[in-house]
């Protein structure tokens, strides 16, 4: 028996004896630089690429298994400028082999793992073709998938007993992005990566420091333990990032089972930046223009992000831009659809500040020519569900100064609504209730408006930059449309409302003075020292809109020396204006609340012309039907310039004939009835 011990160790203590004098002694004697057309060849066949090493090569077996390569070069496909899409300059990966066979592969000790100076180059042409497209040739036809038996939880994962690394590094990289089609090119260069304290038991140190366009950007931080299961387990993380001397980026948190079910929790912090400045240090020009050259020039960012592959989860997130603070909590899940979910709150924000500033050379609407418009591909919008509210204390919007905004929408099978929107506005309140409906190919959109005590005149000031109207406004109007063109929504508005006025004026039209002279309503009395003005107690403004067309079957106005009935309408689409104003001069100053019928002189004003210039002219046509030109006759003998404009008489001394007979020649000579 003991003999039989001893020949079994002295013909295994052979074995290793020869098995290493083998490790020694083959690369020694094997030339392996007789196999580099090999090598070249059968990369070349699996990348579609020519391929080539230099003469360097090397190879060792014990106690290192280790190679070393130099001058690789991978080409790129014909018709691009540089003839390589990738190259080094050397690699060298060395592993200790005993440990390796002796575990099965469990036991990996890495003495060193180094890459110098890789040049990857990404070119794309103005065709649109990249070279780093079709990498591994022609794609094989697919084989019918086989059937595998089910693993069983024992044989899922991989499992290390040990990883020490004692050098991994990649040294001198370079990386060019050239973009023919934009003329960009961004380069990253003098890229080194080290790996320190590699193990699986420890947490692995990484610095990254490399240039972007020859400005600094660096990378420093802990991943792991990494655990002896491969993929599974929970895997902390610390990173810190310093890009160009002007963004500061930490990212903190763990990952767990990235191989099986991936989720991670973690947290952001991005300091204060600037992202022009961040964008000029990259030499870049800043992608959107804004009325505000100076907007988009501070941002501070951090949150509490956790999720999985099937749900992201935002807490406590809080964002400054520029002079706002946001506030922001949201849910995703069900990307596919998508499920969304958010709370928004804003301290204040001026949102014109980021709109696209107006054009000097903005072309005329006469100019314009229409476009062909890309049909809106609504399917996303149908699939989206949604629930979310908006906060804002303060903001400007189109000019007008909104606080305490309050905004929920939501979506469901493709049905958006923003309901309720409510906010203060000037001393009033304003609520909006909208539905958009995009079941069909062509949105239809349904509004419903109540506004109460709303100072108009300042609201006017501030969106208009013009002094129209004072007073306060109420209403309340419901307006549905098809469409999205704005042409298409004007020819589709319908609805109806009223609108209410009350203790306010007219800036710009003096109606009273109208009624009160002649010579004012015919443009022929001199201009007022002062802004002509209408004062009013109540101004009511009932409407329908039909197809476009908005109509007032009776508008009316209470004035201390008027009551006036406005009837007419306004083609949305053309932008014309038709309204008749019958104004009804009251002899006394009594409250507005006095309902009983005056005497006095009815000047009726026709209100034509266009939206952007509207036209006012007393309606003498309505005047001599209505019989009163012995009232007429009154006031034009006492005004000189009138007098002068009429046929008749004169210097030849003959009768004047009745103002009925000679209307028609006096409208002539009228400003508002001469012909252009």
């Amino acid at each position: 028996m003991k003999k039989a011990v001893k020949w079994v160790l002295i013909i295994g203590g052979s074995l290793c004896v020869a098995i290493l004098l083998v490790l020694i002694l083959v690369p020694a004697f094997v030339d392996i630089a007789k196999y580099k057309p090999e090598i070249e060849k059968k990369v070349s066949q699996a990348t579609g690429r020519s391929f080539s090493v230099g003469d360097d090569l090397s190879l060792t077996l014990f106690p290192w298994a280790g190679v070393a390569l130099a001058d690789l070069k991978l080409g790129n496909p014909p018709g691009f400028t540089t003839p390589n899409f990738l190259s080094i300059d050397t690699f060298e990966v060395r592993i200790k082999l005993l440990p390796l066979l002796t575990s099965f592969g469990k036991n990996i000790q890495v003495s060193r793992f180094v890459i110098d100076a890789p040049k990857i180059i990404l070119e794309k042409k103005k065709n649109g073709k990249t070279n780093w497209e079709n990498i591994g040739g022609a794609t094989a036809p697919k084989s019918q998938p086989k059937a595998t038996p089910k693993s069983t939880p024992e044989s899922q994962g991989f499992s290390l007993e040990s990883l020490v690394v004692g050098e991994f590094a990649i040294t001198n990289g370079n990386l060019l992005w050239v973009d023919h089609s934009s003329d960009q090119k961004q380069e990253i260069s003098n890229l080194d990566i080290k790996l320190k304290e590699v193990s699986l038991d420890k947490p692995i140190k990484i610095e990254l420091a490399t240039q972007m366009n020859a400005k600094p950007l660096q990378l420093k931080g802990r991943i792991g333990p990494l655990g002896k299961k491969v993929g599974e387990g929970t895997i902390p993380f610390d990173l810190a990032i310093d890009a160009l001397q002007t963004l500061d980026l930490k990212i903190k948190g763990q990952v767990s089972d990235p191989a099986k079910t991936p989720r991670f929790d973690l947290s952001i912090d991005i300091s204060e930046f600037s992202p022009r400045k961040l964008l000029s240090e990259l030499g870049q020009a800043f992608p959107v223009q804004t009325t505000d050259p100076k907007a988009l020039s501070r941002l501070m960012f951090n949150a509490q992000l956790n999720g999985s592959t099937k749900k992201l989860v935002v807490k406590n997130a809080e964002l400054t831009l520029d002079d706002t603070h946001i506030q922001l909590s949201a849910t995703a899940k069900d990307f596919a659809k998508p499920d969304l979910a958010f709370k928004l709150n804003l301290d204040q924000i001026d949102l014109d500040r980021y709109l696209p500033p107006k054009s000097e050379n903005e072309p005329s609407k006469a100019a314009k020519t229409p476009t062909a418009r890309k049909a809106t591909d609504y399917g996303p919008l149908r699939r989206l569900i949604l629930d979310g509210t908006v906060n804002i204390n303060k903001a400007i919007i189109q000019k007008a100064k909104v606080e305490n905004l309050h905004l929920k929408i939501s979506a469901r099978n493709g049905i958006l609504k923003m309901d309720p929107v409510k906010m203060r506005l000037y001393q009033g309140d304003l609520a909006l209730k909208t539905v958009m409906d995009v079941r069909q190919n062509t949105p239809k959109n349904n509004v419903a408006l109540q506004a109460n005590n709303i100072q108009v005149g300042p609201l006017l000031k501030d969106v208009l930059e013009k002094d129209l109207m004072e007073g306060t406004f109420n209403a309340n109007a419901a307006i549905g449309m098809i469409g999205e063109a704005p042409e298409q929504i004007k020819r589709t508005l319908n609805g109806n409302g009223n609108l209410s006025f009350t203790d306010g004026a007219i800036l710009g039209i003096d109606l009273a003075g109208m009624v009160r002279n002649v010579a004012s309503a015919f443009g022929l009395a001199e201009s007022p020292a002062q802004k002509p003005r209408t004062d009013f107690a109540e101004l009511n403004i009932p409407f329908r809109i039909i197809n476009g067309i908005f109509k007032t079957p009776k508008s009316n106005m209470a004035s201390p020396l008027l009551r006036i009935l406005a009837i007419g309408q306004a083609d949305l689409v053309k932008e014309t204006l038709d309204f008749r104003v019958e104004p009804k001069f009251v002899a006394t100053l009594v409250g507005q609340g006095d309902q009983a019928q005056r005497s006095g002189l009815m000047v009726p004003v026709i209100v034509s012309g266009t939206f952007a210039s509207p036209s006012f002219r007393p309606d003498m046509e309505a005047l001599v039907k209505k019989r009163v030109d012995k009232e007429i006759q009154k006031v034009i003998e006492k005004n000189e310039s009138l007098k002068n404009l009429l046929p008749g008489k004169g210097k030849s001394g003959e009768e004047a004939s009745p103002i009925g007979e000679t209307f028609k020649g006096l409208m002539k000579e009228l400003p508002f009835g001469k012909k252009k």
